[in-house]
């Protein structure tokens, strides 16, 4: 039965794993470095008691005093004690001196002088010294035997001196106690710190297990590129994380994506730059660009008081401008309809009220005198301008100015025949007389309300000027006039506030023209706006 709490491996959160496979390489580790410090301390400690067996014998065969001892009639009664006295010194086993034939003198049970030494004695009675692990009467020790050369290089005893293996095993034992206390400790330290890590990341990754985070993972891929918004993700230095397949279009970026870079770096206009890295949050912004109406929020990402980055999201607002500018085309041509029918109203009511004033000559004249004067307007609109789109905004434009008492003229020398986009002219032409027209109403007190139309051709392009008798424009503003948001009215008109000479300018940038702006307000004009189309850039 399952435990309470309990859970496979396969459903641990990702810190749990973490924290099991880091505590199993830790005691890995320590465990082999144990095992590698208990072999070398082994090896030290046999080494160390060879070390010392071996000085131990070489000194005491060298002795003069141990010359002397075993040339006298009875060397136990000299060598016994020295042999202990040193044996103590040292805390060696045992220190045995003896005769070629291997007769003890010394021993450290008493008992045991005069017998015979247990081992081996051949490679010392040929003038050799050697270490060896042999079981004698106090069990398995670590022994050297050492010849004493008396005159002529005679061997005239040896002395074996050794240290038994249950002494080196003790000394083995108290290393290992320092070894296992090292690697306990390590390996406290190794899991304390592995569990910090595995907490730290189970806060941030919130306990959720791998599993769980490829499958989220592979759902939020599937749904970044599924969405037909455009999403970027930017961190706090405004480099790119994250551009779904939509973004990517409406940024015109490269198919590989802007890979890590700046959105600086993306050659995107400066205000759609600054839009999308604001540490404030954007609603509903409209960037204007050359091929594109982007709609652009921003929204600020925080884990707590940390900035973490930008979420930015991008819509085409293009065909709905699009859709935008035909409708307040629409809408122009209907208040211009309105206009005109208010006019024609007025008129007839004059007409009605010579006639019932017992002067239909004079309303005859009247009548006849206002339709031509309109007739005229129509048939020099109509015979110069070939498309019916034009010339119906020109003519829906002219009525709008009249009914606002600005006298809206349109020169001799306007010919238009089709050779641009009629849409563009459209967006050109409406935005440049609507601005031209709020201007001369503005200035009314200074000038007669004035706007005056052209457009011709003149060196294999296009010419489109339109002026008006407002109060000017600051040259300092010439540069801004055409950005996004650019307005100086208090209020928008149906297309959106400040749009206007941006889709203007968006326009001119599509046929590669020009826009010039002249004219401060000092002279006979205002405002002059000429924008130049090539007519072989279509």
């Amino acid at each position: 039965m399952r435990r309470p709490g309990w859970a496979a491996p396969g459903r641990w959160s990702l810190a749990r794993q973490l924290l099991a496979l880091q505590a199993a390489i830790v005691a890995l580790l320590v465990g082999v470095g144990a095992t590698l410090a208990y072999l070398d301390a082994r090896r030290a400690t046999d080494e160390r008691a060879a070390h010392t067996v071996t000085a131990l014998a070489e000194s005491i065969a060298d002795a003069p005093d141990v010359r002397a001892a075993v040339a006298g009639p009875v060397p136990s009664r000299v060598l016994q004690p020295y042999a202990e006295r040193i044996r103590h010194d040292t805390g060696v086993d045992f220190i045995t001196i003896m005769s070629p034939a291997g007769i003890r003198f010394t021993h450290p049970n008493p008992a045991r002088i005069g017998g015979r030494f247990v081992g081996n004695t051949a490679r010392a009675l040929a003038g050799h010294e050697f270490t060896e692990t042999y079981t004698g009467t106090l069990g398995p020790s670590v022994r050297t035997v050492v010849p004493v050369f008396g005159d002529g290089h005679r061997v005239v005893a040896l002395v074996a001196v050794g240290i038994t293996i249950r002494a080196i095993s003790a000394e083995l034992r108290r290393r290992l106690l320092v070894v296992v206390g090292v690697a306990v400790m390590v390996l406290a330290i190794g899991i304390g710190g592995s569990y910090l890590v595995a907490a730290r990341l189970r806060r941030q990754t919130r306990g959720v297990a791998p599993g769980e985070l490829r499958g989220m993972f592979e759902y939020y891929e599937a749904i970044l590129h599924a969405v037909r918004e455009g999403l970027v993700l930017l961190d706090r230095g405004g480099g790119v994380v994250l551009c779904n397949d939509a973004a990517r279009e409406l940024l015109d970026l490269p198919a590989d994506g802007p890979g890590g870079r700046h959105v600086g770096e993306l050659g995107l206009p400066e205000e759609l730059v600054a839009s999308m890295t604001s540490p404030e949050p954007r609603a509903d912004e409209i960037h204007v660009g050359d091929t594109r109406v982007l709609v652009v929020n921003t929204s600020p990402v925080r884990s707590g008081d940390r900035a973490m980055g930008n979420v930015v999201t991008l819509r085409d607002h293009t065909e709905l401008q699009g859709l935008t500018g035909e409708l307040d085309t629409v809408r122009g041509f209907a208040e211009s309809l309105r206009s005109q029918a208010h006019e024609a109203a007025n008129r007839l009511h004059t007409v009605v009220s010579l006639v019932e004033l017992g002067r239909p000559e004079q309303a005859v004249e009247f009548a006849t005198a206002d339709l031509a004067a309109a007739q005229r307007l129509t048939d020099r609109v109509v015979g110069s301008v070939a498309e019916p789109v034009l010339a119906a905004l020109l003519l829906g434009k002219s009525a709008e100015a009249a009914e606002r008492g600005v006298e809206l003229e349109i020169t001799e020398d306007t010919a238009i025949d089709g050779v641009v986009e009629p849409r563009d002219l459209v967006t050109i032409l409406g935005n440049l007389i609507d601005n031209a027209v709020d201007a001369a109403v503005e200035n009314a007190g200074v000038r007669p309300p004035r706007v005056r139309v052209s457009v011709h051709r003149e060196d294999g392009r296009l010419v489109l000027q339109v002026a008006d008798s407002g109060p000017g424009v600051d040259p300092a503003d010439v540069p801004e006039m055409f950005r996004r948001g650019w307005t100086t009215k208090s209020s928008g008109g149906p297309v959106g506030h400040g749009l206007g000479l941006a889709l203007v300018g968006r326009a001119v940038r599509r046929h590669a023209g020009t826009v010039e702006v002249a004219g401060d307000g000092g002279g006979d004009d205002g405002a002059v706006f000429t924008v130049r189309l090539p007519l072989d850039a279509r």
